[in-house]
């Protein structure tokens, strides 16, 4: 069952703001005839890469011998590191990733060359015949052993809280407690992938799966020796990303460009399944400490917070995502007097990088972990323990870093899903259900998420756009944006179609191109459509004010002919309006392909760029105060789970989601995006599991022994509806971003395992339960429960 609050796809050209237009790419994705990088069409005279990497997860290289690889069927070239002409390290913020290792290995699958072959089997089969011997070092695998040794990939960060008056003199209570929280595959469906076509002497045109072309084009240069303006990067679409391929896409660009460069051919990459999940970082696990404490009332008084997040072997991207993760402990909750340690851990395993949610989620959960302990300690429903401390609920107006709350809807978005759930009413039919099932066990919660949009980098929250009106009326949009199938493109047509007026097919969004709209951001951080919309709209903007103007000359001019007695009426720009492939001021009324006619003949331009950054952002990493994002986005669920204590094994019986996406510009695209969200959020916190054997080798390499959800794990009933209530900053259409937030989400369906798992002890116990919440660890806590029970009673 499935229910989309009366939504119906409007097939019709039309393709207004507010309505359900179905995806510009919709027919093709259903019909294999959308191009991806795969997909493209390649000179005769095109050759493949492949890669060769470590072994080991730490050691030195003492042996390395690649002439029997030279000497395979079918291989054209190989290169090191040594044969790098430009840059060596591709770090994206920071250094410590090298195209290619030479000496030292950090983790296991770490690139070490790359063969150029006549074809991809080929290439594939060469790279096995290197002969490397290492000497290996004992490998750091967890953050317990990065702390051991002092070992972090960035500085530690604080931030910190003191209320001005001091806490009451009062018997509090204080929960100690550690969560392990388990990382996440992207598991897209195109992999990584990269052609790189050498052009006119040392120019470069790449076709990349990318989420940050402007990266990539900036590294390959660096790479090459050139500079950046010999280098195009083109990006149509991509097969998903969620974060994969914001960084971790720019290697194989490299690589390839290296090899197109040296042998002046077409060259593509291709990484088979397995090895890209083994040389592609993942969602970081992290390890979180706190202790709180609250009062009999179940109201937090002041909180500690260690947040260790496990990045891998180099910075990547995680000083800022566990700035987020940080950021993000108190998901709605105020936390009283506060102290957040964030620890960026080196170990030797791939460098993980950006994930939906983008570290906000591995924070976001422990508030949910502490909720549900303070509930049971003080006999408390969790859901009434999480109200009692939403921020609104104690009068407080600013986050533990200082930014103000402002929008706050949370209190009323959780009281209608608390209505329209039925929460109560199950909760009680599932106390009495448990009490007469000793097997079976069933659970329930209901969990809120705030989410801060914008990058907490601040330069990166910018964005641009180039629009072309051609003499027959058509549009062309192109933005810095990538499509990775969240539906960028269409929203973005949407909008320029709102602006001028016209039905969304007259409008063509172009694939995103470095040559077209420079240095741009990556598509991240759930800021896609708020930035580069606005930076559409203020194009359009500018060419409807030339247009505006070119319309109250016609008209003055209109009037002038007619030489009436009347006194002449007085108009302006403001006056013009586009509406229905019409350009109306007053009763003057022109088609819209006819003043762009017109335009053209008056010699007005009819292109222009529009720009854009978001407006408030700032951020003191000094004092860990500021305003990292333009706003939060909203939205809670109810979900109810059901468990068999014997076996651990875990079914989603109804999901309820009510999700704050301010005035939706596509309901459809906006619902799609908030099922995918919860899902692969779901996927995150019960079945996907990453596994290292001692030797620090990703063990969970495959499909096969990594499991996303399927069909059959999709909740029996699963409503959702969007939360009508529009945003108060000034973004587009005052909208807000629906990328990220949806995830987190899912956290309602760990808390309702827990719940199910706490019925054993009467409701008296909150278990500890890592994630993933896999059987196995189900079982283990239920166990665990039993035996806690049995002690109790003794």
């Amino acid at each position: 069952m499935r229910k989309l609050i009366d939504l119906e796809l409007d097939n019709s050209p039309s393709g207004k703001i507010g309505t359900s237009s179905k995806h510009d790419s919709a027919k093709r994705h259903v019909t294999g005839s959308a191009i991806y990088v795969d997909d493209k069409n390649l000179p005769a005279n095109t050759l493949h890469a492949a890669i060769g990497t470590s072994k080991v997860a730490c050691g030195t290289i003492q042996k390395f011998d690649l002439s029997k690889v030279k000497s395979s069927p079918g291989v054209v070239d190989v290169i090191t590191v040594d044969d790098i002409p430009g840059h060596t390290d591709i770090g994206p913020v920071f250094k410590g990733d090298p195209i290619l290792t030479k000496d030292k290995v950090s983790f296991n699958g770490q690139a070490i060359f790359a063969v150029l072959a006549t074809s991809t089997r080929l290439a594939r089969q060469a790279v096995l015949n290197a002969e490397i011997t290492y000497k290996q070092s004992p490998a750091t695998l967890n953050t317990d052993e990065s702390h051991q040794q002092q070992d972090f990939v960035r500085p530690a960060h604080t931030m910190q809280q003191t209320l001005s008056a001091k806490l009451e003199a009062q018997d509090l209570h204080q929960i100690t407690s550690c969560l392990d929280v388990g990382g996440q595959e992207h598991l897209y469906l195109e992999g990584q992938v990269s052609v790189a076509v050498p052009q006119e002497e040392d120019r470069m045109m790449i076709y990349t799966s990318s989420q940050h072309p402007s990266e990539v084009q900036k590294l390959v240069a660096e790479v090459l020796d050139v500079s950046i303006n010999k280098v195009t990067v083109d990006m149509r679409r991509m097969g998903g990303g969620f974060g994969g391929k914001e960084t971790q896409a720019a290697q194989w660009a490299c690589i390839a460009a290296v090899l197109a460069s040296r042998q002046s051919v077409p060259v593509k990459i291709r990484l088979p399944r397995m090895l890209d999940m083994q040389v592609t970082g993942k969602r970081h696990p992290f390890t979180n400490k706190y202790k709180v404490n609250f009062n009999q009332d179940g109201l937090i008084q002041s909180s500690e917070f260690e947040i260790n997040g496990d990045c891998g072997h180099s910075p990547d991207l995680s000083d800022a995502i566990v700035d987020r993760a940080m950021f993000h402990v108190d998901n709605g909750y105020h936390l009283g007097e506060t102290e957040v340690v964030g620890h960026r851990c080196r170990t030797n395993k791939v460098s993980h990088t950006a994930f939906r949610g983008f570290g906000g989620p591995q924070g976001m959960i422990v508030a949910e972990d502490m909720l549900d302990k303070i509930a049971r300690h003080t006999n408390l429903d969790p859901l009434t323990a999480r109200k009692r401390n939403f921020y609104q609920n104690v009068g407080v107006e600013h986050t533990h870093y200082g930014m103000p709350i402002g929008q706050n809807v949370l209190p009323d978005l959780i009281e209608k899903l608390e209505k329209s759930s039925d929460y109560w009413q199950r909760r009680k039919q599932i106390q009495e259900f448990n009490q007469s099932s000793p097997i079976i066990k069933k659970g329930l919660a209901l969990t809120p998420v705030k989410f801060g949009i914008s990058f907490t980098a601040k330069h990166l929250n910018q964005a641009g756009a180039l629009l072309h009106i051609y003499t027959d009326g058509s549009i062309q949009i192109n933005h810095g944006g990538t499509e990775m199938g969240q539906g960028l493109h269409t929203k973005v047509g949407q909008i320029v179609a709102n602006e001028f007026g016209l039905p969304i097919d007259k409008i063509e969004v172009t694939a995103t191109r470095t040559d077209k709209v420079p240095n741009t951001s990556p598509t991240a951080a759930s800021s896609g459509t708020d930035m580069n919309g606005k930076a559409a709209q203020n194009a359009c903007i500018e060419i409807k004010q030339r247009l505006a103007e070119l319309m109250v000359d016609l008209f003055n001019k209109q009037s002038a002919q007619q030489k009436t007695t009347e006194t002449p009426q007085t108009v302006g720009v403001e006056d013009v309006k586009f509406i229905d492939q019409q350009v109306c001021l007053h009763d003057f009324t022109l088609p819209f392909g006819e003043l762009i006619q017109t335009a053209y003949f008056e010699r007005i331009s009819l292109s222009t760029t529009g720009f854009y950054q978001t407006p408030k952002i700032h951020y003191d990493r000094e004092t860990g105060k500021g305003r990292p994002f333009f706003y939060f986005a909203y939205g809670a669920s109810c979900s109810e789970v059901l468990i068999d204590t014997l076996t651990g094994e875990m079914r989603v019986e109804r999901v309820d989601i009510l999700h704050d996406v301010g005035n939706s510009l596509n309901p459809a695209i906006d619902i799609g995006q908030i099922e995918g969200g919860f899902i692969q959020g779901m996927g995150w916190l019960t079945t996907e599991e990453l596994l290292w054997d001692k030797s620090g080798k990703l063990i969970s390499n495959n499909p096969a022994t990594y499991k996303i959800p399927a069909i059959g794990d999709t909740p029996r009933e699963f409503n959702v509806d969007l939360y009508p209530h529009a945003n108060t900053e000034n973004t587009i259409y005052n909208s807000k971003a629906v990328g990220e937030p949806p995830l987190m989400l899912a956290i309602s369906v760990w808390c309702a395992i827990k719940d199910a798992i706490s019925s054993l002890s009467d409701y008296a116990l909150d278990p500890d339960l890592d994630t993933p919440a896999t059987p196995e660890k189900i079982l283990k806590a239920c166990q665990s429960m039993t035996i806690s029970q049995g002690a109790k009673s003794c």
